[in-house]
């Protein structure tokens, strides 16, 4: 009787805390279908849903719709993901593998990079993208990726390649592998996992990003989900329950690559965290 009376003390408990978590999305969906003077009410689900605000939301202008938006960032999101997961991969490989001049040092100064506040270099990085024309496009948002995708991501993908025998390694070089082909055929696959959680988190941080993509894109054109958000505040009038529609669309995509590669995510953290 003790074991069931703590079971069930410690389910009540974690349906509780669930509910206190889980409250602000639910008044989030609720106020996403009221009128702009029922916002007030404390009221979660209003008597009758504004359907529209989902609509009107989404044709958003006469020149553009949030569809526009939304491919905007999704494209975006291609390049980020794919030149961060496919750099990080290759320089972590180096780290872990290869033996050239001065490697500790190079390692512990990329790690040293991670105390450094992303604000000390803004105002360097906006002059160098502004001298080459950059400004106002998705160079600046999407080349970065591309030059290992950040010390963390490198970092977590060491620690998971360390934890790979070595012996794989003499046996392709044995068949006559070279060390371009135990990357692609024995290390890559390999590390599955540890890519899907360097690919989540690279969509996640840089679909959120609105600083950098407020600095460097100007033209409405080119706008982000998130600008276009920030837009709806811009107006004369503005529509409450239409910008809490489409801030809930706009988290949509976040969630279903989470839900649909959580347990590749999963698996990543926990390897890594025991391998190395």
């Amino acid at each position: 009787m003790r074991i069931r009376a703590s079971s069930v003390l410690n389910h009540a408990f974690m349906i509780a805390f669930s509910f206190i978590m889980i409250y602000p999305v639910i008044w989030w969906i609720g106020a996403s279908l009221k009128k702009t003077e029922e916002l007030r009410l404390p009221t979660i689900w209003p008597e009758v849903p504004i359907w529209e605000n989902y609509t009107k939301g989404w044709e958003f202008s006469a020149n553009y719709t949030f569809g526009h938006f939304f491919a905007n960032t999704l494209l975006m999101e291609v390049g980020n993901v794919v030149g961060g997961v496919l750099t990080a991969a290759v320089v972590a490989f180096g780290f872990a593998r290869l033996n050239f001049p001065l490697r500790g040092f190079w390692f512990s100064l990329m790690m040293l990079t991670l105390m450094l506040p992303g604000q000390v270099t803004i105002v360097p990085q906006y002059i160098l993208y502004n001298t080459f024309g950059f400004v106002d496009s998705y160079v600046p948002l999407v080349l970065p990726h591309f030059f290992g995708g950040g010390a963390f991501f490198i970092f977590l993908l060491v620690q998971f390649i360390r934890g790979i025998p070595r012996d794989l390694d003499e046996a392709a070089k044995i068949d006559g592998a070279s060390i371009y082909g135990i990357f692609g055929r024995i290390i890559f696959p390999l590390i599955k996992p540890a890519l899907v959680t360097v690919g989540i988190f690279t969509f996640i941080w840089s679909w959120d990003d609105f600083f950098s993509q407020m600095l460097y894109l100007s033209s409405v054109d080119k706008f982000t989900v998130g600008l276009a958000l920030r837009m709806f505040i811009d107006q004369f009038e503005v529509q409450w329950g239409q910008l809490l529609a489409m801030s809930l669309l706009s988290i949509v995509p976040s969630v279903l690559i989470f839900f649909f590669a959580q347990k590749h995510f999963v698996e990543g953290i926990a390897t890594t965290g025991l391998k190395g």
